[in-house]
């Protein structure tokens, strides 16, 4: 359970795109916006001991975990926005599109066989959604019956390209893996001022 509330995440991102338009930070940055309720929801499940991993947006993610916002803005401002890891409260990410989704099978795994009671997270955007790891491992989980929830954060983009055009079919679904759609406030990459790619 948080006490963090939308504006709170929304400030913090804020705060973020101030600094990297400002030159503060000299590595990519993305930012998360549109989601902060369904994040709020979604964290509601998750205990301290469970594991959350990601891909870039993970600025709301930290701090819902417990990252504190001073520690995780310093990891920003050194130039990790998109590869943010604090296994000390259990949260890794990558910047490789799907990269985490076989660590958080083996972390799974390892829950699994060591009898422990937690859980592990692992979100994905809608493109990654549509590689073959993301099948794969989808598959494998719950055909293992590991202790894993998926959740895809639906945005309709990939960089700068629409997802369901590109693909030229609708989302796909699962029923096994829990999807929200929303609207990014932000550009891919950046605060909207200075342009990453």
């Amino acid at each position: 359970m948080t006490s963090l509330t939308p504006a709170d995440l929304i400030a913090f991102e804020q705060e973020i795109a101030a600094l990297y338009d400002a030159g503060k930070i000299r590595a990519p940055v993305h930012l998360d916006g549109g989601n902060e309720a369904d994040l709020i929801r979604v964290f509601e499940t998750i205990d301290r001991q469970d594991w959350v991993l990601g891909s870039w947006r993970m600025h709301g993610k930290c701090l819902l975990h417990g990252v504190p916002p001073e520690k995780l803005k310093a990891e920003i401002l050194a130039g990790r926005s998109i590869s943010l890891c604090f296994p000390e409260h259990r949260i890794l990410s990558s910047a490789i599109v799907g990269g985490v989704l076989p660590i958080a099978l083996g972390i799974a795994w390892a829950i699994k066989r060591g009898g422990e009671r937690n859980r592990v997270y692992v979100f994905s955007g809608d493109m990654t959604a549509r590689t073959g790891t993301f099948h794969e491992c989808v598959n494998y989980a719950y055909g293992h019956d590991l202790p894993i929830r998926f959740i895809v954060e639906n945005n309709r983009k990939s960089v700068c390209s629409d997802t369901e055009e590109t693909w030229g079919v609708a989302p796909w679904t699962h029923g096994k893996v829990e999807t929200y759609e929303y609207h990014l406030h932000w550009p891919h990459a950046g605060a909207g001022r200075r342009v990453e790619f």
